[in-house]
Formats: C-alpha cells, structure tokens, sequence
C-alpha cells in the first residue's frame, strides 16, 4: 500500500532477518504500519504529522512501530510522485484504492501522495496540489470545472476514478462494468429458477442507473415482464435496503429474489427479511454488489458482483501516467470488468 499522509511521498523502512537483525532492503508503507498497530491509515498520517486526535496509548503504539520498521519521512519534495484525491479518508476502500496506485506508481519509479479534498476551507484544494507539481492526478470524485482547468493550465494530467456521474467530454476515467455487473446478477437469479425479481435501485447517479439497466435487460432478454412495482429506489445504505424491502416483501405476490444497487442495501434486505420471518436463500435470494469485505461476513455469505478496485485504481494510474509524458492513448475512458461472486445468500426458489 501507499502512503496516506496529506502532501508526502511514500518513506522507505527495515526488513527483520531471521537473526533479529535489520536490514532497508524493503519499503515500509503507512498502511502496512497501520495493520501492525491495529488502527486507521488516517491515525498514523495523524501521528506522523504530530496532529490532535489520537489518544496517548495509540500515538506510542505508532511510534514505536515507525521507529522499530525504519519509517522514514523524506528530506525533501523533490521526488516524482502521483497525487491520489478523496473526499472521504474513512471509506473501507481506501485501503484497496491505494493498493492499485501505489504498485503502478513504484514501478514507474514515483511516490504515492493522498490528499483529501473537503468541503470546507480548511481541507487541502487544488492550489496545494499544484504547488507540488505532481506527475498526475487521481480523483476519486469529480473535481470542478474551474479546478480541472487549473491542472490543465499547468500542465498536470487528470483522471476521474470510478466516477459517480457521468464525466464531461474529453475527462480521462476509469470505472467499473456496471450494466453488465448488474445483467449477470440478474442472469443468475433467472438460470436458477428465479421468475418474480426485485431490484433495489440507488439515487440518479450514473453507475445506479446503468446498474437498474443491466436488471431490466435481463430480464427482458430472458422474457420475463419488468414489472414497475418491483423496482424500489432507496439510499445506498443498510437503512435504506431495509425500508425497501419492507415494501417489496409486503406485497402478497412478493417477489423470491431480490437485486440491489450495492452491498449495503443488500445488508438491509437480510434485516427485513428476518423481520418477516424468511430463510436466505431458502425463501429469498439476494446479490449485492461491490464485493464489499463485509460480503464474506454476512449471514449467509452475499452473492455479490466485485468491483476490482486495485486493478481499477492501476487502470488509472496507468492512464494518467501516460497521459503525462504526452503519449496518445487508445481511449480516454476506461472500463474494467466485473465478475460475480456466487455465495450463499442464493439459490433456486422453493416451489
């Protein structure tokens, strides 16, 4: 993994030899140090960066880890490096995102930065990252016009990760196959013996909507009517696949599988599906979608379709990387494969 430290390229550590000794023949990464001390890579950038918010047990656990693995923060700002953008450092994907960049990024021979870019004065915006003159840029959101353009001016590629909505003509992105993703998930509840399927749907967000398309095409490839009434829209939280399924699961002809827009609506369903007194898969079957951790964990495993972060994020890594030594590329807009994951959380209805 990279390093998470707001405008600070990835240190290097120690590697234990066998006879208790040292060697710094192997990177150390922020994230690494954050597995061994059992914490967040936001704590540790905290740590590193002598910021408020840690307690004084945790800040001693993290710097004796840095101390014992060699962590070193750099003497200078004078490394190549790409410039990792997120609205939000606590999502479960960060981890995964930054996997992707950090390889792609080593072995191009440049360090990894991480910005977060909030919605308040006091976050980092696109001025500091210009100030640093990275070799690119990676949003994990879509960055305003008028910032976009300041990149441009400078000279400092840009591509949209896994955008949300669509992206402005001529943006580089890479993303995810979210109508075919969502096709399969519905092809496998229909070879299974599935007729009546649901869909939980998301807000007006361009992924949740090719993603309620990839649901109606299979059904109407497999010709089965794409009835209205199951089609509930709801947030993409475990409260709002809950609220929904509430609705689909109280209709007499109540559908035998459902669909959702991401993992946790499908964690919602499970709760509401409990609350009427039914068996997963038994008496419902239910996919998810993302491929989220917590998918393994679920009671019975989630069927789900992956998103595949890392190889996204390198997708993207790649791009922005040769857009930045002025190749011509085959296409500014990337779509990487999902696959689906089959668990038990499905099976063929009871007749």
């Amino acid at each position: 993994m990279a390093d998470s430290r707001e405008g600070a390229p990835v240190g290097s550590g120690k590697a234990a030899r066998s006879d208790g000794s040292t060697s710094v023949s192997v990177s150390v990464k922020i994230a690494q140090i954050a597995e061994l001390a059992g914490v967040s890579v936001p704590t540790v950038s905290k740590v590193l960066n002598g910021r408020p918010g840690v307690s004084g047990e945790t800040r001693s656990r993290v710097e004796e880890l840095i101390n014992e693995y060699g962590y070193r923060k750099p003497s200078d700002n004078k490394q190549k490096y790409v410039e990792l953008i997120f609205r939000e450092l606590e999502s479960m994907w960060v981890g995964e995102i930054i996997r992707g960049v950090e390889e792609v990024a080593r072995r191009n021979r440049a360090g990894v930065v991480v910005s977060k870019f909030g919605l308040h004065d006091a976050d980092a915006s696109v001025d500091d990252t210009v100030g640093r003159r990275p070799l690119c840029v990676l949003s994990v959101f879509q960055l305003p016009e008028a910032e976009r353009e300041r990149l441009k001016a400078k000279g400092i590629p840009y591509v949209v990760f896994d955008p949300v909505d669509d992206v402005p003509e001529g943006v580089p992105y890479v993303g995810a196959t979210n109508f075919k993703g969502s096709q399969s998930a519905t092809r496998h509840l229909i070879a299974l013996g599935h007729r009546r399927i649901a869909m939980v749907s998301g807000p007006d967000h361009a992924f949740c909507l090719a993603r309620a398309a990839g649901y109606r095409s299979a059904l109407e490839a497999a010709g089965l009517p794409v009835d209205p009434d199951l089609t509930v829209r709801s947030q993409l939280t475990r409260e709002g696949g809950q609220a929904a399924a509430r609705t689909l699961l109280g209709r007499p002809d109540r559908p035998t599988a459902i669909v959702t827009a991401n993992d946790m609506q499908a964690l919602g369903v499970y709760q509401a599906a409990r609350e009427a007194g039914l068996r997963i898969p038994q008496d419902l079957g239910v996919v998810g979608f993302d491929d989220m951790p917590v998918a393994v964990w679920a009671d019975p495993p989630l069927t789900t379709v992956r998103q595949p972060l890392s190889e996204m994020a390198a997708s993207a890594t790649e791009l922005a990387l040769a857009l930045g030594r002025g190749e011509r590329v085959p296409q500014l807009g990337l779509e990487i494969a999902t696959e689906l994951v089959v668990r038990q959380s499905t099976a063929p209805p009871q007749s």
